[in-house]
């Protein structure tokens, strides 16, 4: 009887611990899902906002996380102005942070 005691109670202590790394696995496995439908959200976002500015090929756009960085050159500060607010304008921007310069006439 007390082999088959020993034997019952490893077998639970063994379960245990298969359990507690499976369950300590899982916040890991949930951070990293996290992060892949960030980018996901990221590459989306930054579709949306380069068809926004379909017209202004010159624009490279990215984003993280709803903030959206433009970078290039435009023609004057107008053209500027009215890329930042059509980039403000998509639906999931928190930010736009500009980059852009003039050239030089």
């Amino acid at each position: 009887m007390t082999n088959s005691k020993l034997i019952a109670s490893l077998l639970t202590a063994a379960s245990l611990s298969v359990a507690s790394v499976a369950f300590a696995a899982e916040p890991q496995q949930d951070a990293a899902m996290a992060g892949a439908a960030a980018a996901s959200g990221d590459t989306a976002l930054t579709a949306k906002v380069k068809a926004a500015l379909a017209d202004q090929k010159q624009i490279g756009v990215t984003s993280q996380q709803g903030v959206v960085v433009l970078t290039g050159t435009v023609a004057s500060t107008d053209e500027g102005t009215k890329a930042i607010q059509a980039a403000s304008s998509v639906e999931g921007v928190k930010e736009v942070k500009s980059e852009l310069t003039v050239a030089a006439k």
